[in-house]
């Protein structure tokens, strides 16, 4: 099939971040194709948290990437009607290097609008921390949650409805030139394109990738039963104070880090650390790990879940609750940058996450190329 070129902007990917293309250039008034080749959201976008982490993120530009896409967020759940099923963050210390990392944290401009808590105002806060060592809390107003796996559905249904973008699925794009993309669908044009891959390497432009040094990094994630209470936010741990460049990049990280390599070693060596958030019939998701390759085995481990259920039993106390559902993710990235954004063609952006932030900083980054991208073409 020949199809006329009628676009302005082509999106390969529809991933939150080829949805944050789309977006943006909608709301500019433009047409849009948004091109994917599964039949369904399958990828990243749906396999997280739905965890809309600022509080935590680098310093720069990843952070206020995610205060943006944050705004975003909040705007378009309550027009595309996707339930926020909670709100904040809760940040837990079992050391006091933990706390003094959180105080050197409130200093910075990052820590705007967070509050230090005491062990007793962190379990009225959040009931249910009952492990016994807890000492402090970071708690952060900012996140917000939605469910992954029904949130980037509407997301796109909404786009369709509301802006008139067009989805072509079960279509692969076969290469890229100026204002033409092939495809097993017939050719398509567009004045502007946007390839938003997630985390495949291989498939367009694979020498810009592998400049950058892109790999793919796999995670295990959990679903446990309704605990019996009803979180306030995200829940996180010590293990994220290290991992979260916004806290583990400053001076302070570095006794928290040392006192971590002694005591959970095993955990740091599998990239685990605590994320928790809760569902709207009450069970919780709960992860994660972090392994490295440019094809991930797909195989979860039972000792990597172990050390997951471990760090949770420490914060909650007591046995976690059954376990419903496990599965493994995978996204891209790339050790020196969190966001990728190349220019391969003459108005076409490769535009990719390299950190697992994608629901956290996509609609900024969308904002960011579509303005490139027509800011360029109007010049």
């Amino acid at each position: 099939m020949t199809i006329e070129s009628s676009f302005d902007l082509a999106v390969v990917g529809a991933g939150i971040v080829g949805l944050g293309c789309a977006l943006a250039a909608a709301r500019r008034g433009k047409r849009v194709v948004v091109i994917d080749r599964d039949a369904q959201a399958n990828g990243a976008s749906v396999r997280n948290f739905g965890f809309v982490t600022v509080t935590g993120q680098a310093r720069g530009a990843m952070w206020r990437r995610a205060r943006r896409s944050r705004e975003v967020w909040a705007e378009v759940a309550v027009e595309a009607g996707i339930p926020v099923l909670h709100q904040g963050l809760l940040m837990t210390a079992r050391r006091a290097e933990s706390v003094a990392l959180i105080e050197a944290f409130l200093d910075t401009e990052m820590g705007q609008g967070c509050e230090l808590l005491d062990a007793a105002a962190a379990r009225r806060r959040q009931p249910g921390l009952d492990g016994p060592d807890l000492l402090a809390a970071l708690w952060s107003p900012h996140e917000l949650r939605v469910e992954s796996r029904m949130a980037i559905p509407a997301l796109a249904t909404w786009l369709e409805d509301r802006f008139g973008v067009e989805f072509r699925r079960g279509v692969a794009a076969l290469s890229v030139e100026t204002s033409r993309l092939e495809t097993t669908g017939g050719p398509v044009r567009a004045d502007a394109i946007a390839v938003c891959p997630g985390d495949d390497l291989f498939s367009l432009f694979p020498d810009r990738i592998a400049a950058h040094a892109v790999t793919r990094c796999k995670l295990q994630m959990l679903r446990l039963a309704d605990p019996g209470f009803r979180l306030a936010g995200g829940v996180m741990s010590d293990l994220g104070l290290e991992r979260y460049d916004g806290y583990g990049a400053l001076p302070q990280a570095e006794h928290l880090r040392d006192r971590l390599r002694r005591e959970q070693g095993a955990h740091l060596a599998n990239g685990v650390h605590l994320i928790v958030v809760q569902s709207a019939d009450g069970s919780l998701v709960v992860g994660d790990s972090h392994h490295y390759a440019p094809t991930p085995d797909p195989f979860a481990s039972e000792s990597v879940d172990a050390l997951i259920l471990e760090e949770f039993a420490a914060v909650f106390g007591g046995a976690p609750p059954p376990v419903l559902e496990r599965w493994t993710g995978t996204y891209a990235w790339a050790r020196d940058q969190k966001a990728l954004i190349d220019s391969p063609r003459p108005g076409v952006r490769l535009v990719m996450v390299t950190t697992g932030a994608g629901a956290s900083t996509g609609f900024a980054l969308g904002e960011e190329v579509v303005a490139d991208l027509f800011d360029g073409i109007a010049a």
